[in-house]
């Protein structure tokens, strides 16, 4: 690909060759021809894909790619293409910037093909080995530094660090190694080599199809480790699922070179032959030994192709099949006292089931030794058929064995199970039992009789008598199933609704569990399984559970209703802030306690309201378990004095959690209130002062407190409301919650944390104040002393400028210090104390000015009666 050159004289400067429109037109033609050119040359190169599957492919097409682009992007360095270029852009040219768009495109993809074939080439050396090595013993050692070099590329390249394109070198290189493997198994050819030599190659084989996969994950293990490298997420199903597959028919080939040479060419050799003598039969034999490989000699699909493995499969099974002449002797000792069952089957029929299965097995081999005429007439042949009729009469003694310890076992045991009761109760206890909701009913149903029902169909379908009472019984096994399913199910509906009820519920409904028991009892007392009446049973028990589970529903239905209302007491907020007023401007101290006091009178007052209706819905619940409404049933005792703890658990948690909220609000960095700092008596000091801002948090905690005040107790064994009670003449007491919520340590220690923290907030806040102190002096210092004592001493100008000085200074000073002062839960204003300060300053100034003017009108007096002096005297 050549690019044309233009054919006019571009000797002179650019910039006047760009003023002629003839040389202009002639370029733009030039670098049109150019941009196609190009352009085209990219299309083609882009469109190109390797010309292979293996990898070598790829590293051709870069190879071909970066020798084409590098050919075209000398060229548009010549210096007469640049001057064309400049020329073009200079006269401002609308075709200059489509053509530097294409060669844009060209150097990137350029740069592109020179980087991957300088990372490719580093990897040409492990790829020709791994195509064109002589034997697998060259790939091997191949294939883990050509992935440690797949690794290098990875980290430095700066295309191949990406799946789209590694992915697809990793899937040739793969394709490379399975083709290795396809070359060298061959199973036309392969069970007529020498069988070792076949059994190394195929181990060869799938040792080099689990080294790509086993060196991959190596490598990916030391990049995770290094944890500064792109992690390998690779497809692995793209990369591994042939290769693996690929092992796993190397391990089968080589399961069944193993087979024939080991189990069978080593037992049909010249010692055969010479106990039997007849060689003619043992030839006949190894030849039928060599036909179990013919189906795979003639195999007409690829056994390498995922497509064909149901295909490989059948091939396998049936090889298998042929060549199961095992020991089955060993595997029939060996298990004999715990034999292999298949799902669902039972011991003692499932034992001898799996006894008769190896007595065919045995069998079907020794019908093939017949075939062959003469074989079991040998002395071998002789030895295998005594071994034979040993292994199937000791089966046959073990079959009769299993079936008479069943049968007699059967005959004995089964009449005492059909004893058995329906149901039995857990634990076993006496009654009157006290803990109703730890007894459990039991469907009384052994799985041994289970087990002879089961045992029961296997033996008749084996061809083993019966006896009557265990065919009666699996005869039977319909209704036991309808039976034990309609009791569990009736059991599980009553331990369920047992499970949703707390003790108070369980004590509360004790006369009517008891009455659903006098229901269950002729299951666990009368009823046997083989009684009548157990579908009537069935059904009493439903209707019995169904109408207590009515009840049980109705009282879960009031018991949520008064969780609700304890829940909206327990979640009131008892500390509610006032907003902050025209921005920064926070509610003063008083104001503050004022307005959390008023809005928890309010909530107060709700949830008292909510509270009083508690009595009303357990007299709903006295209403249908003992028939009265009376708010004072015997019967709800226990149950009345439930709530009532609840209620005292709601009112202690409503209290702490409050306390707590209050607390973290204390601690929290977000003011709440205002408070002042004044000069009082000569001191500095909050207002109002920290004892007061102290007995005001006392009072709203103890508030706080006596919220429980409001929740009157209720009579002893009733939920009704305990009148007040007249002690003296004067005194009335109320019986509430609250001497038993604030007596609680919890709420103590919160208390007492509370005023702690605000405390040493104050003491903060005082200790912040004292920097103010620096200024004392000036209302500490009795100004008219200072002043008198001054003015005897006369002092120059000097000293009074300097005074003057000072305390402009001071009132200057004073206002830039910051007026706000932050703390936790208090803001203090310090604009009071700011303007007392500036205003002591600024009467020390007005005094010191007033004594310079004094003293400066007795100076002039003075000096004016001196030049009256002096004047008088010059004119006498």
């Amino acid at each position: 690909i050549k690019l044309e050159m233009p054919t006019i004289n571009l000797d002179r400067e650019v910039t006047a060759l760009a003023t002629v429109p003839e040389v202009v037109e002639a370029l733009e033609s030039c670098a049109m021809t150019w941009q196609k050119l190009i352009s085209t040359a990219l299309e083609e190169q882009l469109k190109k894909v390797p010309q292979g599957d293996g990898p070598l492919a790829e590293v051709n097409l870069w190879r071909e790619r970066n020798d084409t682009l590098t050919a075209l992007t000398e060229q548009t360095k010549l210096p007469e293409v640049q001057k064309v270029l400049e020329i073009l852009q200079e006269a401002e040219s609308e075709h200059t910037g489509d053509l530097q768009v294409v060669l844009r495109d060209l150097r990137k993809h350029h740069v592109e093909a020179l980087d991957n074939v300088k990372f490719l080439s580093t990897l040409e050396r492990h790829l020709k080995n791994l195509t064109y090595g002589t034997g697998f013993d060259v790939v091997l050692d191949t294939i883990p530094t050509l992935m440690n070099a797949l690794r290098m590329v990875w980290v430095i390249s700066r295309h191949y660090n990406k799946d789209e394109r590694m992915v697809p070198l990793m899937e040739r290189i793969a394709w490379e190694i399975s083709k290795r493997v396809y070359k060298v198994v061959d199973l036309h050819t392969l069970f007529k080599e020498d069988r070792a030599a076949a059994k190394k190659k195929i181990a060869e084989a799938k040792s080099t199809l689990e080294q790509w996969k086993k060196c991959y994950f190596a490598v990916r293990a030391q990049i995770e480790t290094s944890g500064r490298e792109q992690h390998w997420e690779f497809d692995r199903k793209r990369l591994f699922e042939k290769t693996d597959y690929m092992a796993s028919i190397c391990q089968d080939v080589y399961d069944i070179l193993q087979v024939i040479t080991e189990e069978f060419y080593n037992v049909f050799g010249p010692e055969l032959k010479a106990v039997t003598g007849d060689p003619k039969r043992v030839d006949d034999l190894v030849r039928a030994v060599n036909g179990l490989t013919s189906p795979m000699e003639e195999l007409t699909f690829d056994l390498f192709s995922t497509e064909n493995v149901h295909d490989w499969k059948l091939v396998m099974e049936e090889f298998k099949e042929e060549v199961s002449v095992e020991n089955v002797k060993q595997i029939f000792v060996q298990n004999l006292k715990d034999p292999p069952l298949y799902k669902n089957q039972p011991p003692v029929a499932g034992a001898i089931y799996w006894s008769r299965s190896l007595f065919y097995r045995i069998k079907h081999t020794i019908i093939r030794f017949q075939e062959v005429e003469g074989l079991l007439a040998s002395e071998r042949g002789k030895e295998v058929k005594q071994i034979y009729l040993q292994v199937a009469k000791r089966m046959k003694e073990y079959e009769d064995q299993k079936y008479n310890h069943w049968r007699d076992g059967t005959e004995q045991i089964l009449p005492l199970l059909l004893k058995n009761n329906l149901l039995s109760v857990s634990p076993v206890t006496e009654e009157p039992i006290t803990t109703k909701e730890s007894v459990r009913f039991i469907v009384n149903f052994s799985p041994v009789l289970q087990e002879i029902i089961i045992e029961t169909k296997y033996m008749e379908q084996l061809g083993f008598p019966i006896p009557e009472i265990a065919r009666y019984v699996a005869l039977q096994e319909d209704k036991y199933l309808r039976y034990t399913n309609g009791l569990k199910n009736m059991l599980d509906r009553y331990h369920k609704l047992m499970e949703t009820m707390n003790e108070a519920e369980t004590k509360l409904l004790d006369d009517h569990i008891e009455e659903l028991w006098r229901v269950f009892k002729s299951g666990h007392r009368r009823l046997k399984w083989n009684s009548l009446g157990i579908g009537d049973f069935i059904v009493q028990c439903t209707r019995a559970i169904r109408k207590f589970e009515s009840l049980v529903h109705q009282i879960h239905n009031n018991s949520e209703a008064i969780n609700n209302t304890l829940l909206f007491i327990e979640s009131t907020n008892l500390f509610k802030f006032p907003l902050s007023k025209n921005g920064d401007e926070l509610p003063k101290v008083k104001e503050f306690f004022e307005y959390v006091k008023c809005e928890r009178a309010k909530d107060v007052t709700h949830m008292v309201r909510k509270y009083s209706t508690i009595p009303q819905l357990l007299m709903k619940v006295e209403g249908r378990v003992a028939n009265t409404n009376s708010g004072k049933s015997p019967k709800l005792t226990s149950y009345y004095a439930y709530w009532e703890n609840r209620i005292y658990q709601v009112l202690t948690q409503l209290i702490v959690k409050n306390l707590q909220a209050f607390n973290a609000a204390v601690l929290a960095n977000v003011p709440l209130f205002q408070t002042e700092a004044i000069l009082s008596a000569s001191e500095i000091v909050l207002q109002p002062n920290a004892s007061e801002i102290d007995k005001m948090t006392v009072q709203c905690i103890q508030d706080c407190l006596e919220v429980t005040k409001h929740f009157v107790r209720w009579m002893h064994g009733t939920c009704i409301e305990c009148p007040p009670q007249h002690v003296e003449e004067d005194e009335v007491i109320t019986f509430s919650f609250y001497s038993d919520v604030y007596q609680n340590p919890l709420i103590i220690e919160q208390a007492v944390l509370i005023t702690q923290n605000v405390h040493k907030l104050l003491v903060s806040l005082s200790k912040h104040l004292k920097q103010w102190n620096r200024y004392q002096l000036l209302w500490k210092l009795d100004k008219g002393v200072v002043m008198e004592r001054l003015a005897a001493e006369k002092p120059a100008c000097i000293t009074f400028d300097e005074q003057l000085q000072f305390y402009m200074k001071v009132a200057q000073e004073v206002t830039q210090q910051p007026l706000i002062k932050d703390e936790q839960c208090i803001r203090l204003q310090l604009g009071p104390l700011a303007c007392t300060v500036q205003e002591n300053a600024r009467s020390w100034v007005i005094s010191f000015g007033k004594l310079l003017n004094e003293s400066a009108r007795e100076e002039l007096f003075s000096l004016q009666e001196e030049i009256q002096v002096g004047v008088f005297n010059s004119c006498s």
